[in-house]
């Protein structure tokens, strides 16, 4: 492995990722554990887009890490029965977390994901560098791996990760995951093609261990929508219309498109809860030359000429990708039919999180979450066949 990828020297402890903070553990008291469920940890977990897609895949979260305090209290509220670990993960060990699951009855993960901080890879980072100390936080994972020895792996990241030192990283890490046993397969996927209204790439790395009976490899998905992307229209055109700096809570529309019944809970995947009521749908504030501008703008152009990536979204087409961070507070995209950007729900909808998905935290904390999570339905249909694969192997066995 190049020592000139993997530099243990380089002080992961400042890398502005992590927090200093003492870690904090939430839902202890109110862990529960459905038996017919397949086991899951979450690492990096973000808001919850990996646990969400796969618990529509059969999937139940025991466990989510993440350091980002909004992130962490979004993912324990919307997996009250889960324990929750807001900390550095450098200093979170992985054998006392694993005493702590068993102390719960959990002596069997399943499968082990992470969406490892993208910041030093993304192509949208100004400052990218080969050297950022969030790249080498991977190495954190594999301690997890190594713990729990988990039935599947995976790992998932922006496509900039590709050219990252030449490629390096990439092909150490699927190296690395080789050493532990697994078999791994990596490929660069369009949450698009799999019926996400977004065009969004990412690099995922799926690894199956070895000598259990599993899959000698595994086969990613082909997408149903590759030649058919759904599109905003489809997504969001059924949520209340809102004026400067207003909030509705509840549905004006019944939903039409086929997405807009799914992310009701309404659609084929049976296990996505309806909401109770509409939430996160409060419009940003904006001043009025800002509405202006935004109601001048052209669909599908930008409405600022120095940042290209703030447009005002087309109807017909899907939405770019949804950024976390380098975009000035309260919007990124405008609305394509009304004078404001996106509410937290819209964005949310454009990341395939259900209705029933509620974020907490300020409105500028609450994009950071949604731009930064990995969308649900793109992982449902990854860790669909993985579940599968893993049912078939446990029923052979009895």
């Amino acid at each position: 492995m190049a020592s000139s990828i993997w530099n243990k020297d380089i002080p992961v402890e400042k890398s502005s990722y992590l927090c200093d903070d003492d870690i904090t553990f939430f839902n202890l008291d109110k862990f529960k554990h459905d038996e017919s469920k397949l086991t899951m940890i979450d690492l990096f977990c973000g808001a919850g887009g990996f646990a969400v897609g796969c618990s529509w895949a059969g999937f139940e979260s025991v466990l989510g890490i993440d350091h980002f305090e909004p992130a962490m209290r979004t993912w324990s509220y919307n997996h009250p029965n889960a324990i929750g670990c807001l900390g550095d993960i450098t200093k979170i060990e992985p054998k006392k977390i694993k005493e702590l699951l068993q102390s719960k009855g959990i002596n069997k993960v399943h499968l082990i994901t992470g969406g490892v901080p993208c910041q030093g890879f993304s192509i949208a980072n100004r400052k990218h560098n080969d050297n950022d100390e969030r790249n080498f936080l991977f190495l954190e994972y594999m301690k997890f791996v190594k713990e729990f020895d988990p039935d599947y792996i995976i790992l998932e990241n922006v496509s900039g990760m590709r050219s990252t030192a030449g490629g390096q990283f990439e092909k150490d890490i699927k190296e690395f995951m080789n050493s532990l046993g697994y078999t791994t397969t990596v490929d660069l996927l369009n949450a698009a093609d799999f019926g996400v209204p977004q065009i969004r790439q990412r690099l995922i790395f799926v690894g199956v261990k070895q000598t259990r009976g599993l899959a000698a490899e595994y086969v990613f998905p082909v997408g149903k929508f590759k030649n058919n992307f759904r599109t905003v229209h489809e997504a969001i055109s059924d949520l209340p219309e809102l004026g400067n700096n207003e909030e509705i809570c509840k549905y004006t529309k019944l939903a039409k498109s086929e997405y807009q019944k799914l992310m009701k809970g309404k659609g084929e995947i049976t296990s996505i809860t309806p909401p109770k009521k509409l939430t996160n749908h409060i419009s940003p504030n904006h001043p009025q030359e800002t509405i202006k501008k935004i109601a001048l703008t052209e669909p599908g152009k930008p409405m600022y000429p120095k940042f290209k990536q703030r447009i005002r979204l087309r109807e017909n087409a899907p939405s770019p990708t949804q950024l976390a961070g380098g975009i000035r507070p309260q919007f990124q995209f405008g609305h394509p039919t009304q004078s404001r950007g996106l509410t937290i729900r819209e964005r949310a909808r454009i990341q395939s999180f259900p209705d029933s998905y509620v974020f907490l935290g300020g409105i500028v904390q609450e994009r950071v979450q949604t731009g930064n999570a990995v969308p649900p339905l793109l992982i449902y249909n990854v860790t669909l066949p993985i579940a599968e694969d893993i049912r078939r192997k446990e029923k052979e066995n009895v």
